[in-house]
């Protein structure tokens, strides 16, 4: 198959200045015997990009629902309104750890980590555009494996339906602090889920991106004014409990690891977000624009990141800042009016991602069927049934995990590590080896050795990520005493999002499992 052209061109660049490439092989699916009833990617006949695009446009013609609908600008408004999230609020807590200075020098070193994997993400969806999601990548990357598919399948499920949790237990915090716990939590949380079930209804990104677009500005709105009313009030909540705000350029003396890498986790997990990136380039109708959507999001979220994490923080100092910051807010009316602009994305996010697993599972039972591209009645009970266990899920998760910033740094550790960080590596060093052979990196000269050992890099990375175990007493035994010295470490991050946890529940900030008890900021 050959790699694109054009616009793409200036992709070279934006990943590690490369020369002009040859043609890359297409790795051929029915080869592979990769055509599996049960998860079976399409074949595509065409030799270019804009051929397979084009034919696929063209098969689903006839169609009453269309999914190759997304213009590059539709893209950038699903993109907006994954990242410019209520994980912005958590920022300044992030902050107040780790210093100002190291937390923005990592806000910029992680955003520019995330592009560059980005990048890699569309470019190998540009050669493999019969990719659907990340799980056919999962196998395409490791040798064909169908383990691979249904590890990354687990993952995938499981990452998504955490997030739709998290969007529970957020949405509940934001209906106690409106009504002043007037009902149960756990029908709050249980009515956020109900809706965000109905706005999950629509079938493809491009009918979801007009609601990105109002989520996203929404959001934007709720950040703006939160900063602006924090600057403007007299003194933070709590205020002068614990004297004035401190504001600290480095981390404070005797922080602890764990305190640390939740917050490194926390700036971590708003920035990764590559597991939905292959499900949304496989809907747009160019996808060479992808880069497009992906650069112009980064640039917003590094400036609206920093700026609002830096100015909270400057504000409310380490000892009166909260996760998320609205709790940071002495005035109610302030708190209130702020966090009510961030109603639309606590339900939005939720819908996004459920959506992405509704898709990847409906796909694969209507494949071949007309069920999948028209209106029929087993097609949208389907749809609707998907979609209802996946709520219904997520809603168990947030009443058994009831916490916001912990659950942030589980998530990065179990499956940022993978999602952000090694299958990007590894896509790199594949997609090279098929252009160039696998001994790339010496024949390519110094380009080909700092490519090669930049993404080394980023699978280390990832491994670092994830740690071998939980942290409870009997297993840190075992594996201080089956495991090296020298590898220990591998198991800190998951260390520290677990104990994170145990911590918050010793200090009574976790109401606890399937409770009534308020969790309004």
């Amino acid at each position: 198959m050959d790699t694109y052209e054009g616009d793409s061109d200036r992709s070279r660049d934006l990943i590690d200045k490369l020369e002009p490439e040859p043609k890359s092989k297409d790795l051929d699916l029915e080869n592979q015997s990769r055509r599996l009833s049960h998860h079976h990617v399409t074949a595509i006949d065409s030799s270019s990009t804009s051929e397979s695009v084009g034919r696929q446009i063209e098969l689903e013609s006839e169609n009453t629902i269309k999914y190759r609908t997304c213009s590059w600008q539709k893209t950038a408004a699903l993109l907006f309104s994954e990242y410019i999230c209520l994980a912005i609020m958590s920022f300044p807590w992030s902050y107040s750890v780790l210093g100002l200075v190291p937390g923005l020098i990592l806000t910029v070193f992680i955003a520019g980590v995330v592009l560059y994997t980005s990048l890699i993400v569309w470019r190998f969806c540009l050669r493999h555009p019969e990719v659907r999601d990340v799980c056919d990548i999962g196998q395409y990357l490791f040798w064909d494996s169908k383990i691979a598919w249904w590890a990354t399948a687990v993952m995938f499920l499981l990452n998504n339906t955490f997030i739709q949790g998290l969007h529970c237990v957020v949405g509940s915090e934001y209906l106690n602090t409106m009504s002043g716990g007037a009902v149960c939590t756990v029908v709050f949380s249980l009515i956020v889920a109900i809706t965000s079930f109905v706005f999950s209804l629509p079938r493809t990104f491009s009918a979801l991106s007009r609601v990105a677009t109002f989520s996203a500005l929404f959001t934007f709105i709720s950040v703006l004014l939160a900063t602006i009313f924090i600057a403007v009030e007299p003194h933070p909540a709590g205020y002068p409990e614990k004297g004035d705000p401190i504001v600290l350029a480095i981390p404070a003396k005797g922080t602890s690891f764990i305190t640390g890498m939740s917050a490194f986790l926390n700036i971590s997990y708003t920035f990764i977000g590559q597991i939905t990136l292959p499900s949304f380039i496989a809907e747009m109708k160019e996808p060479r624009d992808f880069w497009k959507s992906v650069t112009a999001v980064t640039i917003a979220e590094v400036i609206v990141f920093s700026l609002v994490g830096a100015v909270v923080y400057g504000y409310t100092g380490g000892q009166y800042v909260t996760a998320p910051a609205f709790g940071s807010l002495s005035n109610e009316t302030y708190k209130k009016v702020s966090f009510s602009f961030m109603i639309p994305t606590i339900i939005f996010l939720g819908v996004l991602y459920a959506s992405v697993s509704a898709r990847f599972i409906f796909f694969r039972l209507f494949e071949g069927t007309r069920h999948k591209g028209n209106n029929t009645v087993v097609g949208w009970a389907a749809w609707a049934a998907i979609l209802a266990v996946l709520w219904v899920l997520a809603w168990i998760i947030a009443e058994v995990i009831p916490f916001f910033s912990d659950l942030l740094s589980i998530m990065s550790s179990l499956f940022d590590s993978f999602f952000g960080f090694i299958f990007w590596g590894v896509a790199y060093i594949r997609m090279r080896s098929e252009d160039y052979g696998p001994d790339f990196y010496k024949t390519r000269g110094l380009r080909g050795w700092l490519g090669f050992l930049f993404n080394v890099f980023l699978i280390f990375v990832g491994i670092f990520f994830l740690g071998p175990g939980t942290y409870v007493s009997t297993i840190h035994s075992m594996i201080l005493f089956l495991i090296p010295s020298s590898l220990t470490h591998l198991h800190f991050f998951l260390q520290a999002s677990v104990m994170s946890v145990v911590r918050s529940y010793q200090s009574g900030t976790v109401a606890g499992i399937f409770s009534c008890a308020s969790n309004a900021l």
